[in-house]
């Protein structure tokens, strides 16, 4: 038996010690969600009253699990029954939830988000009055491939990961070879999880024929997209899946040495990679003559300065070679010619976190999940005003109906739009609900799939100002290399500026139109050719709240300060002095029962009036928006 073996079957037995521990375990979401939650002051409070209450317990760190809304989670297992989950927990309500379950045997089933049956001795049990956690309504939906380890096992424990067939994948890849491993691939029809969904294998085929030693693989999180964490949080919740992948996919193409290039503001991502790391090399995963098998290979945790540019391949490899971050004319390409002047492999978090799966269980396998063309799953952070937000892993082929409602729950005010693929992509209007997620699909409605964000947008958002903010972010992260992207987009933005703050004009649509349409065909990279996306599909879907902006001076949605007046209607106002109460700047007068006036010249506009006065059933919206009065 080999070394590695020997410490597979160590892990198995503590994996099983574990999940049928004579004492309790207590589970911790700590990824950067649940931390920005409070997970490390419930972890701190879950600990001192196990120590209080003299109960010996395990307590285990894990990962995200997907549904940020309900973080901090915190989760319990007593011997004999199953796993149960509490979410939204504070250090007050974890020290009562610890003593009720573990000292009176009183679960409390009214602050219970859902159990588990994963396997335990405890599995098909139930516990009264807890549904099951993955019946949740956020969840039943789902399919967990590459997530299936995230909130189960410690990230920073190599064991656990062995213990649910790690690595097995690449056992599996370096007894085929690299060409059955490229074939493997191919039938599965693994695309490309970074945006472009080029498929996996003509990339590796590339590489793998292309002369010059030695050849690279770099794995990318630069993950710059606002309101984007999907490859932050599966490295956070799973390392060793991404890293596994990782080594796979330099067998296959003949690399020797990988890359991560990671942005350096993911600390706890870079800390638990490099734990792994650590790891591996204990156990013969990294270095010479891996499990004896005549492969080679190293890795370096490069940590970028987080430039969105660099997302982009050829601009990744100038900054991992210490040089600023702009993209180059291709071809070559870096399959044929990249890092240093070598065959590179650049592939996405998510495209590497497959491959274990893929290596362990068998294309065909793979392919009974997602559509002709589009395999497999792919994970989202879906984001906005959607009432379960959180990180979601759904079979290709799934329609945006069913994720935004079944999943996400639908938007908390009237469902106006949901931007995917974030400042590259594109705004989809309530007509394109019924789109599958699929890559070409998207692209035809003017989007694009992207890494996976998925921003929900309501009737409370002008998209107006979306397509300017977005815009501005690819404009202030453009490397300027090229003239269509550094001076296209800041004429555009400058347009929209004008727009939105009442200066627009007719003929303003027709120019921005023609900018957009020129710096996406003529822009040197990624960036520029979909920085325009956003104001495309806006202007093609929303046309009408652009001529509101330009030719009526009125923003619908109250976010653009410069066209909206608050008024209050004399028929509907009862005098009840809520909105007097709120108002940040005594602008509201008017006596209890009489009708209340808004002075214009201290309104600052801030909507509080608004939104207090919408949700009074007896004043009806007597607060209402108006456009500006050239008055005023």
């Amino acid at each position: 038996m080999s070394d590695f073996e020997a410490k597979r079957q160590e892990s198995v037995r503590e994996w099983e010690a574990l999940e049928h521990s004579p004492v309790p375990v207590i589970y911790v979401g700590s990824g950067t969600c649940g931390r920005a939650a409070g997970a490390l002051e419930v972890l701190a409070a879950a600990r001192r009253t196990l120590e209080r209450l003299a109960v010996p317990a395990r307590v285990v760190e894990v990962g995200c699990i997907g549904p940020c809304y309900l973080e901090p989670l915190l989760d319990i297992r007593v011997p004999g029954q199953p796993r149960v989950s509490y979410g939204n927990v504070t250090p007050e309500s974890a020290e009562r939830i610890l003593e009720s379950y573990l000292v009176r045997q009183d679960p409390l089933p009214g602050l219970a988000a859902g159990h588990f049956g994963d396997g335990s001795a405890a599995e098909g049990q139930s516990v009264d009055g807890i549904p099951r956690f993955f019946d949740l309504p956020m969840l039943k939906p789902q399919v967990r491939l590459v997530l299936r380890n995230c909130g189960f096992i410690d990230p920073e424990n190599l064991g656990h990961y062995l213990a649910r067939d790690g690595y097995r994948g690449l056992e599996r890849a370096l007894a085929m070879g690299p060409e059955a491993v490229i074939a493997e691939v191919k039938e599965a029809g693994v695309r490309g999880r970074g945006g472009a969904g080029f498929p996996t294998f003509r990339k590796w085929e590339l590489c793998r024929a292309a002369t010059g030693a030695p050849k690279y693989v770099i794995c990318n999180v630069s993950e710059g997209d606002p309101g984007a964490f999907m490859n932050r949080s599966l490295i956070e919740g799973d390392p060793h899946c991404v890293l596994e992948g990782l080594l796979i996919a330099g067998f296959a193409i003949g690399a020797t040495h990988g890359y991560v290039y990671i942005n350096a503001d993911y600390r706890l991502a870079i800390e638990r990679l490099r734990k792994a790391q650590r790891a591996m090399e204990a156990c013969g995963l990294l270095g010479t003559n891996i499990l004896g098998s005549g492969f080679d290979f190293d890795l370096i945790v490069k940590e970028g300065a987080g430039a969105f540019v660099c997302g982009e391949e050829t601009a990744q490899l100038c900054s991992i070679e210490g040089r600023r971050g702009m993209p180059r004319s291709r071809p070559p390409f870096p399959a044929q010619s990249g890092l240093f002047g070598k065959p590179t492999i650049i592939n996405n978090v998510e495209t590497l976190g497959s491959l274990p799966n893929i290596l362990r269980n068998g294309a065909g396998w793979y392919k009974g999940f997602g559509v002709q063309g589009n395999t497999g799953t792919k994970t989202f952070s879906l984001v906005g005003s959607i009432r379960r937000p959180g990180l979601i892993e759904v079979p290709l082929g799934m329609r945006l109906r069913e994720i935004i409602y079944d999943i996400g729950g639908g938007s908390w005010k009237p469902f106006k739009a949901v931007q995917t693929g974030g400042p590259s992509g594109g705004c989809l209007s309530q007509e394109f609900l019924d789109t599958p997620v699929e890559y070409e699909k998207m692209t035809a409605a003017g989007s694009i799939m992207g890494s996976g964000g998925m921003i929900v947008i309501d009737d409370d958002t002008c998209v107006v100002d979306l397509a300017l903010y977005f815009l501005h972010f690819t404009q202030s992260e453009s490397c300027g290399k090229c003239s269509p992207c550094r001076v296209g987009t800041w004429h555009m933005v400058s347009i929209l500026e004008r727009i939105v703050a009442g200066r627009g004009e007719p003929e303003d649509l027709a120019q921005l139109q023609h900018l957009a349409e020129t710096v996406a065909r003529a822009s040197l990279c990624g960036l520029g050719q979909t920085a325009p996306n956003p104001v495309l599909t806006t202007l093609r879907y929303f046309r009408d709240e652009y001529l509101a902006h330009v030719r009526d001076k009125f923003c619908r949605a109250a976010v653009c300060t410069e066209l909206v007046e608050y008024r209050i209607d004399a028929a509907k106002c009862n005098g009840c002095r809520q909105c007097v109460a709120i108002c940040p700047t005594d602008a509201i007068h008017g006596a209890r029962s009489e009708r209340h006036e808004i002075d214009q010249q201290r309104c600052i506009k801030c909507r509080a009036c608004y939104e207090v006065c919408r949700h009074d059933p007896l004043a009806a919206d007597a607060v209402v928006l108006g456009p500006r009065r050239s008055a005023t």
